[in-house]
C-alpha cells in the first residue's frame, strides 16, 4: 500500500474544507442548535457563520399551526434562502420539517437525538396527576391535546403558541396551570429545572423526530452532504425515518393528532404510534385512541421507513384517518 503522507500535497486525497453559511431562525432555541451545528464543523475546518431569519410560523401567533398550514411555516423563508444561494443548510428541529420536502432539497443528516420526551412544566403543581380538575393546560400540539385527553379528560386544554422563551413567560404570568413542552428544547438551554415531571413514553407518545436535529441542502450539494457526514447519527437516522414514515402515510403533517416513537432495543428497532381525534371531547386512552406497533432488525433507512409504513397500515385498519384538514 503506497504511504500517501510523503506524496505531494496535490497529490495527496484531501476532503475540501467548505465555507458554510446557516440558515436559522432566530429564536432562542434555534440560534443554539444553529451554534451546535456551526461548532461541530468548525471543529472538522470548515469556516462557518450564521444567517438569521424569522419565518411565517414566528410571526402568526394567534392561530394553531394546523389552521395556517403547519409546521412547515417553520422552514420555507431557510429553503428559499437554501435556493437563491444566501445560504448552504439549514437547521431544523426535525419534528418541525415537513414529511416530504420541495423537488431540489434534501434532508443530508439527522444528528443524536437528545431525550425525545415531554416535559410537564408548572409553577404550582408536581404533575399531571396533581393538577385540579379543570386546571389549565397550554399546548397548540394536536398530538399533545389527544394524548392529554386520554389521560386527564378534566383538564381544559388553551392553545399556546410562541418560542420557548414566550411560552414560559405565559406560565409565569399565570396564564396557565401547566404546559407541556419538548425536554429536549429545555434541556438544550439550560431550562432543565423548569421541569417538574417528564412524561415517559408509555403515558406520553413523542412526535416523529422528535429531539432531532435535522440539517437540510439542496440535493445537488454533494460537498456538502460530505461534510455533514460526520455530523450524522445512523441509529437516529434509522428510528426517526421509521417514525416520518407513519406520518407521511397517514396525510404528511407535522400538525395533526399522530404520535410515532421508535426505540432501540439490542439491534431491534421497536415502533410504537398512535392517533385520535382532537374534537372528541371524551378521547380515552381505553377506547378512542387508535394504536399500533411493529418490531423488526432494521439494518438500514429504507427497511426503517417500511416499517413505518406497515404501522401506519394497522392505524388505518384500526380506524384512524388520514389527516388532511387545513383551514
Amino acid at each position: 500500500m503506497q504511504d500517501t503522507s510523503q506524496l505531494p500535497i496535490s497529490k495527496q486525497l484531501i476532503k475540501p474544507l467548505l465555507n458554510i453559511t446557516i440558515a436559522t431562525r432566530e429564536s432562542r432555541l434555534a440560534l443554539w442548535q444553529a451554534e451546535h451545528v456551526k461548532t461541530l464543523l468548525e471543529a472538522h475546518g470548515h469556516t462557518v457563520k450564521l444567517l438569521g431569519m424569522t419565518t411565517m410560523g414566528d410571526q402568526i401567533l394567534d392561530r394553531s399551526l394546523s389552521k395556517v398550514g403547519g409546521k412547515g411555516l417553520f422552514v420555507k423563508e431557510l429553503e428559499t434562502a437554501l435556493q437563491d444561494g444566501s445560504a448552504d443548510i439549514a437547521v431544523h428541529s426535525l419534528k418541525d420539517v415537513p414529511m416530504d420536502l420541495p423537488e431540489g432539497f434534501a434532508l443530508a443528516c439527522v444528528m443524536e437525538r437528545e431525550d425525545p420526551r415531554d416535559a410537564f412544566v408548572s409553577n404550582n403543581y408536581a404533575n399531571l396527576a396533581a393538577l385540579p380538575q379543570g386546571a389549565t393546560v397550554g399546548t397548540s400540539s394536536l398530538r399533545r391535546v389527544v394524548l392529554l385527553k386520554a389521560l386527564r379528560p378534566d383538564v381544559k386544554i388553551v392553545p399556546l403558541r410562541g418560542n420557548l422563551d414566550t411560552r414560559l413567560r405565559k406560565l409565569d404570568e399565570g396564564q396557565f396551570d401547566a404546559i407541556i413542552l419538548a425536554a429536549a428544547g429545555l434541556k438544550r438551554l439550560g431550562l432543565a429545572q423548569r421541569i417538574r415531571a417528564v412524561f415517559e413514553t408509555t403515558e406520553m407518545l413523542p412526535a416523529a423526530g422528535q429531539g432531532a436535529l435535522g440539517i437540510e441542502i439542496k440535493a445537488n450539494r454533494a460537498d456538502l452532504a460530505a461534510a455533514l457526514a460526520p455530523l450524522a447519527h445512523l441509529q437516529t437516522w434509522m428510528a426517526v425515518s421509521a417514525e416520518r414514515a407513519v406520518s407521511r402515510a397517514m396525510g404528511g403533517s407535522c400538525s395533526m393528532p399522530l404520535a410515532a416513537h421508535a426505540v432501540w432495543d439490542g439491534q431491534q428497532l421497536r415502533l410504537n404510534a398512535a392517533w385520535g381525534e382532537p374534537e372528541d371531547e371524551k378521547l380515552s386512552a381505553s377506547n378512542d385512541l387508535v394504536t399500533a406497533n411493529a418490531s423488526l432488525a432494521a439494518n438500514n433507512i429504507e427497511t426503517a421507513t417500511a416499517m413505518g409504513e406497515q404501522v401506519a397500515a394497522k392505524l388505518l385498519a384500526g380506524g384512524a384517518r388520514k389527516y388532511t384538514k387545513v383551514e
